[in-house]
This record gives C-alpha cells, structure tokens and sequence, in this order.
C-alpha cells in the first residue's frame, strides 16, 4: 500500500499594475482613445459575462489605459462610455490565462448612440512573450481521443511529442496519462494546474497510471493552455511545458449533457497480428454526463460531472512451461545427480524417490500443457487471458460572485480505480503476474479573489490532494500446498498466502 498526502498552499498574492495572468484566470486590458488617438481619460469600462451576467467595472487612467485583472475563462460584452462619445461596444472571447487586449476607439456622438465592434479584441498577444497554444472547448468535446483524456491533445502544441510512458507496447501495457515530452524533457518536467493549483501526480511508480491527480472529462473542461516556452516566473519549478487547465462553470442558464462511448470486438479490425486467428474479446464502455446552472442568478452557481470507465479486455499469451515427461523425470538431455554423480541418459527415467520432494510438489501443481504436440517444448501453455479496469470519477464546483469586486470558488474531485490482470500461469506454481491493482484520489481546491483598486488584486488560493494506491497479489489467499518447502518460520496467514512468487 502507498499513501501519499500533498497539501498545497499556493498564498497570497498582491501586484501592481504590471500583473501578468494570475492562475487560470485572465487579464483584459486596453487603451481607449478619441477619432485623434488622444488618449480619454476617465471613461468607465464595462465587462459583462454573457453566461452569468456578472459585470465588472473599471476607469481609464490618464493615458486611458484600463485593465481587468481577474477575469473567468468565457464569452464577455465590453462597453466603453464617456460623456460626448458614442457608447463603444464590442464582444470578447477570453481564453485560459490569457492577456487578451481590447483597444476601444471611441466616435463623437452622444451617450445614447452606441457604436459596436466586431473584432475589436487583438488576435496577437502581445502583451506576453510566451509561446503557448490554447486548446478551445470545441476541441475538447469534438476531436477524437482513444481513452477520453484531455492531455492527449497536448500533442498539437509545437515541440510536444508523445512519451514512451504514455505508449502500450503489449497487451498488459497501461499507459500513463499525460505523459509527453516538450522540449526534449521529460514528461515529468510538465507542470498540470487545474482552477490555478497544482494538480501534480508525485508518485514514484507508475500507480494510477497518471501524471495528473484529477483528470478532468473532456466534457468538463472550459478549455486549457499549453505553454511551452518564456513563460513568466509565476509558474516556476518547471523545465517542460506548463498545461493550465480550466473547470467549467455554471451560468444563469442549466445546461448538461449525457454521454456513452462504446468501443467492442465487432468495431475493432482484425490486424495483421491476429490473422487468420480470431480477434482477441475487447469490450469497452465510457459513460457519464455534466450539469450545471444557478443556485442564485448572477451570484451563486454549481457545475458538476461524472465519468464511469468499463474495460475487459482479452489477450492470447504463451508461456513456456515443463512438459510432461519433464515432470515426470524424463529429460531430453543427460543429467548428473550431483549428490551420487550417477548419469541418467536423455530419455531415461528419474526415479521419483531422488526427486526432491519441493521440486516434485511445484510441478505437480503447473497447469496441463496445451501443445499440439508433446515434443513442443517452447509456448506450450495458451491462455486467453483477461485485463479487467473499472473506474469512477466526478467534480463538483461553486463559483459565488459575493459583490462587483470580490469572488470565490470551491471544487471537490474524486476518482477511484480497480483494475486486475489475470496471471499468465494459473495456480499456487504460477504466481507472476500484477494482480489487483487500486487507485483512490482526491483533490479539494478553493479560491477567492478580492479587487483591491483597478491596480492590484488580493488572490489566495488552497487545495489539498491525497492519493492512495496499491497491488495485491492475483492469488492472495489460496491455500498453498508445497511439502519440503525449503524455508522454515514463514508466514502462514491467509491474507499474506498466495504460492509461489515469479
């Protein structure tokens, strides 16, 4: 059993006017000036959230620059007034993490005229040097993914490449998710962030199968980014890329959705490994669903998801075991009892009484051959053997707009995994072979986010995550029989019994 406890407090953070993207939340900034370019100061700014109708607000200084520094991954309305100018409107897209700059050029009319802007928002960051690809929503849901895991799409960033941890050479081979390199490091140089915090999975083996403690469903994920290179100092400890993720959120509509993924023996081609064999049994099920909307409108909202995993998955494997005449003490080679020096020539019996006696009670206890023919002596044992992975995991999140310059989230996440691996060789004798393999993870995170001034901000956040994992052997608990065992005082409770190790 492995334990391991990671409790994250990621602090407090207060910046000047120069604060670049603080965790997964964003910054919308801008200049607005007359027909001329002068600068207009002191004109209010206004950015609303088309989702949950939440607004912010904000002045131009006297350069007439204004700046938003905490803004929430989605669709925006930003609207610009000033006595003797038109009303400037345009409509935003704010990505994960981003420093997305809307320019406003205002027109000289009267307050009640309104001027709107389709594509006032900048397509070119640049207000940061980073070199970075945003994976969008759309991407998310709609590109396909072999497994449903979002990091998988990593892959479309420049300098990413697939990890050889997150390939299956074999039949047995679990993959780990979220392992690709950048750079030429390692997968385990990447940083994960989820909701701003660190979403880090610190085991030393491979157990969960996961560089990630959460992994969030595609179906609930706003959108995440993937930076691979100049990134600022904020995210530190680092030398591959930096992958922030964003949850979605509930708005002041409901929205869900429902979802079943199916991938089975019929759907699957025959390969050239197999041919003319018959197709190894695959059943596949990936189901589960999202919901979200508002506890109180444009104040209090919840989102929530789940996603079941159902595998079984069969294999053919050989194994080379003694056969028959080998048990029975008929070799194909001359042999010397080292204790008497007597010689018994290939194909002459061994009598059983210099057998010894541990030896003879293994080989009595390995399966029956299943050769063709009694004189094949390599992968002479056939099994369909079978791969069985069970797992749950779901999210829950409030997102609480307290008033215009304070807000505040919780998220609580949890996934449990079983999964088990036939052994190749049945019985006490076999004993190789994985087993039971089990995943327990949890993750709670919060925030809060207080706007101090249109200058600085009070950001403090908190998440803790424990993961449990652990293998137990495929047969724990079978009763073992083996006379003339040649070591004395072992244990003999049936919680730590189950024959014969590899």
């Amino acid at each position: 059993m492995k334990k391991q406890l990671v409790v994250s407090i990621l602090g407090f953070f207060v910046f000047a006017s120069l604060l670049f993207g603080q965790f997964e939340t964003s910054e919308v900034l801008g200049t607005v000036t007359d027909p001329s370019g002068g600068a207009v100061s002191k004109a209010t700014v206004t950015l609303t959230n088309q989702g949950t109708g939440i607004e912010m607000q904000s002045s131009t200084d006297e350069n007439g620059n204004y700046d938003f520094l905490d803004v929430k991954v989605g669709r925006y309305n930003l609207t610009v007034e000033e006595p003797g100018f038109s009303k400037f409107t345009t409509d935003v897209r704010v990505d994960v993490d981003a420093r997305q700059r809307v320019d406003a050029k205002m027109q000289v009319g009267v307050v009640t005229e309104s001027v709107v802007v389709s594509a006032a928002a900048s397509m070119i960051q640049t207000d940061s040097s980073e070199l970075a690809q945003v994976i969008g929503t759309q991407a998310v849901a709609d590109l396909p993914l072999n497994g449903r895991n979002y990091a998988d799409l990593a892959l479309l960033s420049a300098s990413a490449i697939k990890s050889p941890m997150a390939i299956s050479f074999g039949p047995t081979g679990t993959p780990r998710e979220g392992a690709f390199n950048v750079n030429g490091m390692r997968s385990t140089y990447n940083n994960f962030l989820l909701d701003g915090l660190d979403n880090n999975a610190y085991g030393t083996s491979n157990q969960g199968y996961s560089a990630q403690v959460v992994q969030p469903s595609p179906d609930s994920l706003s959108e995440f980014k993937v930076i691979t290179s100049n990134y600022s100092a904020e995210y530190g400890r680092v030398g591959g890329a930096v992958v922030n993720a964003s949850m979605k959120s509930g708005t002041n509509q409901f929205h869900g959705d429902a979802y079943e993924y199916l991938r089975n023996t019929d759907l699957n081609a025959t390969g050239y490994l197999f041919a003319p064999a018959a197709k190894p049994p695959l059943q596949r099920n990936q189901f589960g669903g999202t919901f979200g909307g508002p506890i109180m409108k444009d104040k209090l909202f919840f989102f929530t998801d789940y996603e079941g995993y159902r595998q079984l998955l069969h294999y053919n494997n050989f194994d080379s075991i003694p056969t028959v005449n080998d048990r029975n003490g008929i070799l194909p080679v001359s042999v010397v009892d080292p204790l008497t020096g007597v010689v018994y020539k290939a194909g002459t019996p061994i009598p059983i009484a210099t057998l010894n006696p541990f030896a003879a009670s293994v080989l009595n206890q390995l399966p029956a051959v299943s050769a063709v023919t009694s004189s094949q002596r390599s992968n002479d044992l056939q099994e369909d053997l079978l791969v069985r992975d069970y797992a749950d995991k779901y999210d829950g999140k409030l997102d609480y707009q307290l008033n215009n310059h304070m807000t505040a989230f919780m998220r609580f996440s949890q996934r449990i995994d079983h999964q088990f691996f036939q052994p190749d060789i049945p019985g006490a004798s076999g004993g190789n072979g994985t087993g039971n393999l089990h995943v327990f993870d949890q993750n709670a995170s919060a925030g809060y986010t207080w706007t101090l001034s249109p200058n600085s901000l009070l950001d403090a956040r908190f998440g803790f995550s424990r993961i449990k994992g652990g293998k137990t052997p495929p047969n724990l608990g079978l009763a073992a029989n083996f006379p003339g065992f040649p070591f004395s005082c072992l244990p003999t409770s049936p919680s730590l019994q189950g024959g014969l190790n590899s």
